[in-house]
């Protein structure tokens, strides 16, 4: 299994690059804007590129025999994901696993809708109306507790809980990275218990 880390040296990013090497039989490849920030923890199973997601060419050389994309992203989202979808469609991969924000949907119990989810919101939006096989992950804020039960939600239902253990968040990615269809073009919230 051959997964793409978009946005590799994001704190979710690194934490999820070190669930997926417990696993022997993926290969990660780690792109990021700035390489020198991340240390290759092992050399034989892990590739480095240094690029931004805005450029497409680049992107797609990435892209290259893998099998996932997992995008953990921040900044102008609505323009890096059609840089990915483009991207994807340029080389053929279609499994993409999106990073987004729990109240994107105005689904969240008691609060309002605020502006700094437009980016998230719009971003997911694109991801939705294309035709790729993705999944998309709306978190609760993170915690530093132990992994533990998680509750799911699925978009149009209201959020439950509030909160996520980046363990439990990095195990949820790494169980969808590695089975194939698996909450396929869902947009799923994702709290503790």
């Amino acid at each position: 299994m051959k997964i793409l880390i978009l946005g590799a040296n994001g704190g979710l990013a690194r934490n999820t690059t070190r669930v997926l090497l417990k696993r022997a039989d993926v290969e990660l490849t780690l792109y990021l804007r700035q390489a020198k920030r991340l240390k290759n923890p092992v050399p034989d199973r892990v590739t480095i590129i240094e690029g931004d997601v805005i450029d497409t060419a680049a992107l797609q050389d990435a892209m290259q025999r893998q099998d996932v994309v997992y995008a953990n992203l921040s900044g102008d989202m609505a323009r890096q994901v059609e840089s990915i979808i483009d991207a994807m469609h340029a080389v053929g991969l279609k499994r993409l696993i999106f990073i987004s924000s729990m109240g994107i949907y105005s689904e969240v119990p008691g609060e309002r809708y605020r502006s700094i989810l437009h980016p998230y919101r719009d971003s997911a939006a694109l991801i939705e109306a294309s035709d790729l096989d993705y999944t998309i992950l709306r978190p609760g804020w993170f915690t530093r507790e132990p992994a533990g039960p998680y509750k799911l939600t699925q978009k149009g239902e209201p959020f439950a809980g509030h909160d996520i253990s980046l363990d439990s968040l990095s195990g949820l990615i790494a169980k969808i990275a590695t089975t194939p269809g698996l909450y396929v073009r869902n947009s799923i919230g994702v709290s503790d218990r």
